[in-house]
């Protein structure tokens, strides 16, 4: 399992992520960001794959966007089915591997938001999931995901930390109404390109005693530009834009030192071919 799989992680997601992104937030403008695609690419129909919470599925939707959302993490998709009634919403909801799911219909634009494609651990993987991805989608359709591009000095930084070198991360009051506070210990291993480690919830009563603990686990593989080219090439799909964020700010396709002056969350637009 990894950290999105447990109930109690699905059920703090939205709590614990206010605090994370109140002082710094790279997803900045990402569900206005999402919401323009939709508007220009979603006629036929639009699915947000690892929906979580719903974060982006619900934004759409409340504002007239077809939309369906999937998730691999069952507890995800019941909190955002939840919230979706709360707004008398009725959206198909579902969960299901992004590398296998068929909702019986195909879109015009697919949306894995934020870091959901970070999950998929090996090129295999993520292969699989594009040429899935590219089965449900409209002709021309259009898919967008997001990587980060890998930095070496914080490689570094991980390649000399273990899975237990936690370090504090942030405090916030969960659904119990305690407080909690979240310490996080990331490894990355250069062979496999992998992100690796625990993130540790230690919960507190009122009078500052620890009452729980719980560790759960993260995996994510950091992917070059480079290869998401070879993907997309091998896929049969023609990458069509590249964004730095969600404000606007695209990509130089011909500039090879952007990745060293950017660090970019680099946002693909990818087109059926």
């Amino acid at each position: 399992m990894d950290l999105h799989d447990y109930k109690d992680v699905a059920e703090n997601y939205d709590r614990y992520l206010e605090v994370m992104y109140s002082e710094f937030d790279a997803h900045e403008g990402f569900q206005e960001f999402y919401l323009q695609l939709a508007k220009k690419y979603g006629e036929g129909g639009v699915v947000d794959i690892a929906c979580g919470t719903g974060a982006v599925l619900l934004y759409l939707a409340e504002r007239g966007i077809d939309i369906d959302g999937t998730d691999l993490s069952e507890e995800m998709c019941k909190v955002a089915a939840s919230k979706a009634e709360k707004m008398n919403l009725n959206l198909n909801i579902y969960p299901a591997d992004m590398t296998k799911f068929n909702s019986g219909r195909k879109y015009s634009l697919a949306v894995i938001a934020r870091s959901g494609f970070m999950h998929l651990p090996t090129s295999q993987l993520q292969k699989e999931a594009l040429l899935n991805i590219r089965e449900q989608l409209l002709p021309d359709g259009i898919l967008t995901f997001n990587t980060f591009d890998p930095w070496p000095a914080v490689q570094t930084g991980q390649m000399n930390t273990t899975p237990e070198d936690y370090t504090f991360r942030l405090e916030y009051v969960n659904n119990n109404g305690n407080k909690e506070k979240i310490y996080n210990a990331i490894s990355y291993n250069p062979f496999t390109q992998h992100m690796h480690g625990n993130w540790k919830f230690v919960e507190y009563d009122e009078a500052g005693n620890v009452i729980g603990e719980r560790v759960r686990p993260l995996l994510m593989r950091e992917t070059y530009r480079s290869e998401i080219f070879l993907l997309a090439e091998l896929c049969g799909y023609e990458v069509f834009d590249i964004y730095r964020g969600y404000l606007g700010d695209k990509e130089d396709l011909s500039d090879p030192m952007s990745a060293a002056k950017y660090r970019s969350n680099l946002i693909w637009i990818l087109k059926k071919k």
